[in-house]
């Protein structure tokens, strides 16, 4: 990792005073799109379990799995809305930790700059890798837009107090659509390009899609073995 590293907060409020520290080092730049393997993260968890399950998926530029790691281990920050990014990154990392193929370029099933502090997930991990990041989520969180046409890559953008935080992306003609905003060392063009060229047959990019899978796959492995 070539970038901050992790500071674990002792409370929401010192939470907050971080993020609106570490908002000030994001860098928002064009992005040429010339990527060997990307990498898609996401968590699951179990109902009632602390445990948070953390997938890592890499791409090659075809799109075929090149590499992916797992990981698990108790979430110890509470569930606040807007602060995902304190609850999740210790159990991505500790995935991160697992892959042999190192990737260019990050997608998180969350939010980027589209946050009400403006560093959602996206942000916080790409500050933490030094790498390009963004997010890809598939619901709301702040911000207005006007709705996509139906068609497969029409788009509108995502604003917040009169700023544009992401793209609202139609990725399947006729589906909802989803959210993306840059999290660090990215555009909002390169992030919808990264989108567009991750994308095959399903409303998400496969990266995220397929880490999502993973994790999800893992989560009911170990709790089977539980019983």
């Amino acid at each position: 990792m070539n970038g901050i590293s992790f500071e674990v907060p002792k409370n929401v409020a010192q939470a907050k005073e971080l993020q609106e520290e570490l908002r000030k080092e994001l860098e928002f730049c064009t992005y040429d799109g010339d990527w060997r393997y990307i990498c898609g993260v996401d968590v699951a968890y179990s109902k009632g379990s602390r445990v948070g399950v953390a997938a890592a998926m890499v791409l090659g530029s075809n799109l075929a799995i090149e590499d992916n790691s797992v990981a698990m281990m108790d979430v110890n920050f509470p569930y606040v809305p807007g602060y995902l990014s304190f609850r999740e990154i210790p159990v991505i990392l500790e995935a991160l930790k697992g892959l042999e193929v190192e990737p260019d370029i990050f997608i998180v099933d969350g939010q980027g700059l589209a946050h009400p502090r403006g560093i959602g997930l996206g942000c916080h991990l790409g500050l933490i890798l030094g790498k390009p990041t963004l997010g890809v989520a598939k619901s709301l969180l702040v911000g207005e837009f006007e709705e996509p046409e139906f068609v497969y890559g029409d788009w509108r953008p995502l604003l917040y107090k009169g700023n544009t935080v992401g793209r609202v992306v139609r990725t399947r003609d006729w589906a909802k659509p989803v959210f993306v905003s840059p999290g660090h060392l990215i555009d909002q063009e390169g992030a919808y390009n990264v989108v567009m060229n991750t994308l095959h047959r399903y409303r998400l990019p496969e990266p995220t899609r397929l880490a999502h899978l993973l994790a999800e796959r893992t989560k009911r492995e170990s709790r089977k073995k539980k019983k």
